[in-house]
This record gives C-alpha cells, structure tokens and sequence, in this order.
C-alpha cells in the first residue's frame, strides 16, 4: 500500500450546494466511487485522505467536474460518473444533449423548442447582430439571454448587458414609489425571471455586483462603447428610430447585438414614432445581421395566450367583437 497523504481540494467559484447536489446526492455518488478513500465536504473545501496516487488522480479527476460545472452551470449524475471514469472529463467537451442551449438551475434545460428559436440559434452563429420580432410569449427574449449566458459560461464575451427603455404601459413612472432604480425595476424585471431560471442567486448577485451582468434602461446606453460584451435590447418596439441608432452604433469589438421586439406592443404615445420596423428595413441588406420573424406558432406560454394573439389580430385592438361580424365564432 502507498503512502497516504491529506489532500485539500478547493471548491474556487462554485455554490457547494450546486456541486454537491440536493442533499449532497452528487457527494454521496462520488465517495462511492472512492471507497478507498476519505472524503470530507468542509464548506467550500473538500479533504481527501487516502493512498498519494489515488488521492492525487481524484484531485484531477474533481478540477475537471469542477471546471465543467463552471463552463456549463450543470451537473448530473452521469456528469459525475463520466468526469471519475477513466477517461475523465475534458473541460472543454460539450453536453450529452446538443440541442441545449444552456443548462439551468436544479438541472433544468434551456433548448430551442420552434423552428424560429432554432433558427435564432443558428444564424447567431454567424450574425454579431440579430433581430427577433414577434408576438408575446414566443421566447424570443429568452432564447436571446439564454446566448447570452452560453457565451458567459464559455468566455466568449466579458460581460452581458441587458436593456429596455422604460416607457410606460398604462402607469406612470412617477407614480410608483421609491428612487429611480425602484422605479425602474418593475420595467426589467422579466430580464432578472429569465437570469433568475439559468444562472444560481448567489453566482447572479455575484455578478451584478461586479457589473459581469448588467441591467439597465435604454437611456443609460447614451455614450458608451461596448466592446468584449453580449448586448441585448429588449422592447425595441417602444424606442424612435434616433434611440435605436443610438442602440446599434454603441457596438464595440467582440461584441454580439440582439435586438427584440413586437410591433403589435407599442406603448408609444404614438405607435408611429417606433422605429423597430424602420430600422429592420434600413439595414435588411447589410451582411452580418440577421433578422427572424417569429409568429403564433412559436408562443411556448399557456395554449391560450395562441389563441388571444390570434383573436387580436382578427379584431384589431380597441374593437368588440360585434364591431366585426368576422370576429364571431
């Protein structure tokens, strides 16, 4: 038998409780493919006691989990087995399943589901620029930070900026209580519902707070040059044709633009002064952008919100149905 020695594995950038699963189901799987040594789980540390070459494989063998969960944000059951297998687990070797695009929270899995979200995924590929138009509920911003966070995850970007204008769909700003940011969040909150699904509370906190991630009305864009960053506008229906210019020449170097939006939402006093639509015609010719129309199809919420978005198209906003005889069932 060799010598033993006492190891300390540090567990650097990662939440324990993601790495070692609910009820610690994952640590209990990897001291059973290690019966021959001691594996204490003390904080955001692990302590192994055992033979040195045996202690020192296991040590590999755990920066490679550890080093995928943090490429991935995902681990599973075969995950663990595959990464102790012999062969290990690369950091850079891709999930089982390829139609994800980011694994979420408790194991979850971000995909696209229609033919629009796939097509989105794939022109992404080669478009640092893209526009996803389309009827509520039909993931276009979703499928959009899901990128987003892939490109995080695998460090092809720095940082990802999320973006809305704030303008008002009934109630007025001044109205709600509190400063300008509790004004405001109300506004971007479905960014933090869809962040909130893909990336743990703590590692997200983590990252606003060093401005990895970053939430902000479209105003707050003004000036600056965003390079090294996933940049996405949210609502684009509600901005003029100068804010959304103003939007666009923001791009810096290494940088990816999606623009989304639905033309049939404007909350403009007058629905004229989007410049969405304008933009997308203005640029439809220029190489390396990519432009996807989603429709009812896609719609991925509740089986009705199909049928409300078709019922409005049929009637037109503001009519009764008796207004239209074609409205009637």
């Amino acid at each position: 038998m060799g010598e033993e020695i006492s190891k300390e594995i540090v567990v650097d950038g990662v939440d324990p409780r993601e790495l070692y699963g609910a009820q610690d189901v994952y640590l209990e799987q990897i001291r059973a493919l290690h019966p021959a040594l001691r594996i204490v789980a003390r904080g955001s540390s692990l302590k192994v006691l055992g033979a040195r070459s045996a202690a020192e494989r296991f040590e590999r063998r755990m920066q490679g989990l550890i080093d995928y969960y943090l490429k991935y944000g995902h681990i599973s059951r075969e995950v663990v087995a595959q990464a102790f297998a012999a062969s290990g687990l690369a950091a850079d070797e891709a999930p089982a399943d390829r139609d994800v695009i980011v694994y979420g929270n408790n194991g979850t899995t971000v995909r696209a589901r229609t033919p629009n979200q796939q097509r989105l995924v794939q022109l992404f590929a080669g478009c640092d620029l893209l526009f996803a138009v389309g009827p509520a509920g039909s993931g276009k911003t979703y499928t959009a930070i899901a990128l987003a966070v892939r490109a995080l995850r695998e460090k092809t970007v720095r940082r990802v900026i999320l973006t809305r204008p704030a303008v008002e769909a009934g109630e007025k700003l001044g109205f709600l209580p509190g400063d300008m940011k509790e004004k405001l969040d109300p506004y971007l909150q479905p960014l933090y519902d869809a962040l909130n699904d893909m990336i743990p509370p703590a590692k997200l906190q983590k990252y606003m707070e060093e401005g990895t991630i970053q939430i902000a009305p479209l105003a707050y864009m003004r000036g600056r040059t965003l390079d090294n960053a996933f940049v996405i506008l949210d609502e684009a229906q509600n901005t003029t044709l100068p804010q959304i210019k103003m939007f666009l020449t923001r791009m810096g170097r290494n940088a990816k633009f999606i623009v989304t939006g639905d033309v049939t939402q404007i909350d403009l006093p007058r629905k004229g002064d989007s410049g969405l639509t304008r933009a997308m015609e203005i640029l439809r010719d220029v190489a390396g952008i990519g432009m996807v129309a989603f429709d009812r199809r896609d719609i991925v919420r509740h089986e009705l919100v199909k049928q409300i978005v078709d019922a409005f198209d049929r009637c037109g906003e503001g009519e009764r149905p008796s207004d239209r005889t074609e409205c009637k069932s």
